[in-house]
């Protein structure tokens, strides 16, 4: 019988906290070989060690734990190779976003004092037609979440019949971000070309006739807050009145660029001109 190993000095081996591991074990990720039944302490043997620094070291590159789960239950090498080749993927994506978020930040510190200039015009907007979905989503997740957001609203649209009549949008009902409790709803829609009957979790929705202060931001999705702060400070100075949350109108994206620098996102203030 393998020697047990009580969970405090497991902990020492293996470098993991004794919450770390519970949670682990709660999680069906390492499940402790035998717990006392009267105290309800924990026990491990040394053969535990190996799937913990697996463990650890995946936790350390950020991996969830259900793919975690995936690499520890693998049968064979080629299902190891898949998961860690998508986690890979994630990761050199990240490294990608967090350098652009750098290079952002330098421009934004070397440029302090000299605002970005953004040419913003009024526009009247027709009475239209709309596919919408609204999500609950997160600061890590929000970028997947809204491609894969417009991808079921895009097959909606698709299996209705009710055609395509513009670029999509998206609406931040709700701010999300990592300080701000990190969850909040955003509002995702493709206008159509007749009325959508709603499909699923799609709705069909009016937009009514408005006008808008609007402006263009040529670049990464990331880098798109001073044009808002462009377009908020136009309205104000022109003694106009935002009447809603603004809106991100996607005239491209990863399909029709070459690179996030040739994005075109226009940033829409629905406004009240007063008499």
């Amino acid at each position: 019988m393998d020697t047990l190993i009580p969970i405090g000095r497991f902990s020492r081996v293996t470098r993991l906290s004794v919450k770390a591991l519970r949670n682990y074990a709660d999680a069906g990720l390492l499940e402790p070989a035998w717990v006392d039944p009267a105290s309800g302490y924990r026990y491990y043997t040394y053969a535990q060690a190996t799937s913990a620094e697996v463990i650890r070291v995946l936790r350390s590159l950020e991996m969830p734990l259900d793919e975690i789960a995936e690499v520890l239950a693998a049968a064979d090498d080629d299902v190891v190779a898949k998961v860690m080749d998508r986690h890979r993927a994630r990761l050199e994506d990240r490294l990608e976003h967090e350098t652009r978020m750098l290079a952002y930040l330098r421009r934004l510190i070397e440029e302090e004092g000299r605002p970005m200039t953004y040419d913003v015009t009024v526009k009247e907007l027709p009475a239209t037609h709309l596919a919408v979905l609204r999500r609950r989503v997160t600061a890590d997740d929000v970028g997947p979440a809204v491609a894969e957001g417009f991808a079921t609203i895009a097959a909606a649209v698709g299996r209705s019949g009710a055609g395509f009549a513009g670029p999509p949008t998206l609406v931040m009902t709700e701010m999300v971000d990592a300080d701000g409790g990190g969850e909040g709803e955003v509002e995702l829609a493709f206008p159509t070309a007749t009325p959508f009957p709603g499909i699923g979790e799609v709705a069909g929705e009016e937009r009514p006739a408005e006008l808008v202060a609007s402006t263009v931001h040529r670049g990464p999705y990331e880098e798109v807050g001073p044009a808002y702060a462009a377009v908020e400070q136009w309205v104000a100075e022109h003694g106009h009145s935002a009447t809603g949350a603004p809106r991100e109108v996607y005239l491209n994206g990863p399909q029709e660029a070459p690179s996030p620098a040739d994005y075109l996102t226009e940033i829409q203030f629905p406004i009240v001109v007063p008499d």
